[in-house]
């Protein structure tokens, strides 16, 4: 048996355990679970990541921020590089939301490679999501501003993998971002 194969899917159901009851801010209310899957399979399918523990993290990757989950947990259930990861990528809710998107574009080039990998992919889905469809509520030029701050972010990503970057640059020239 595929040891990998095993770990995924009890991520996997992990995950969907901790987002069960969330949905997306579409207007279809999108299970939120499509989510953290999404973000993996840009790794897996697009960015070419094999790396378990980054595949794992992706689909943890809002565990923290969204969820009762604890950071003992995961370590427990995942391993310390797995639990590194997700934190690593998790805003602190606290903080005002500014302070969390400031933080972001600070600490992004200053994250493992393994997280910046996640959060390139993150940015991706999002991004992708928005061009699909606007959440509710959502002006045009709230989700202009998103995509400028996440230009910010992605800066600070540079160098970790050129097939996500080169889909997010296009995604940004799109829009009329600079990246």
């Amino acid at each position: 048996m595929n040891s990998d194969a095993v770990l995924l899917v009890e991520t996997v159901d992990f995950a969907a355990r901790k987002h069960r009851k969330q949905r997306r801010k579409d207007e279809e209310g999108t299970p939120y679970i499509n989510h953290p899957i999404g973000v993996a399979r840009i790794l897996s399918h697009e960015g070419g990541v094999t790396d378990i523990e980054t595949l794992q993290a992706a689909l943890l990757h809002d565990t923290l921020e969204d969820t009762d989950t604890k950071p003992e947990e995961l370590e427990t259930k995942f391993g310390a590089i797995v639990a590194r990861i997700v934190r690593e990528v998790t805003d602190d809710k606290s903080l005002p939301k500014q302070e969390r998107k400031r933080l972001q574009v600070e600490h992004a080039p200053h994250c493992s490679r393994q997280a910046k990998l996640v959060k390139l992919a993150d940015k991706l889905y999002n991004l992708r999501d928005l061009n699909r469809c606007t959440p509710v509520g959502w002006t045009a030029e709230r989700v202009q501003q998103y995509f400028v701050w996440a230009s910010e972010v992605v800066k600070g990503l540079k160098g970790t993998n050129s097939t996500l970057e080169d889909k997010l640059e296009e995604l940004f020239k799109q829009r009329g971002v600079q990246l």
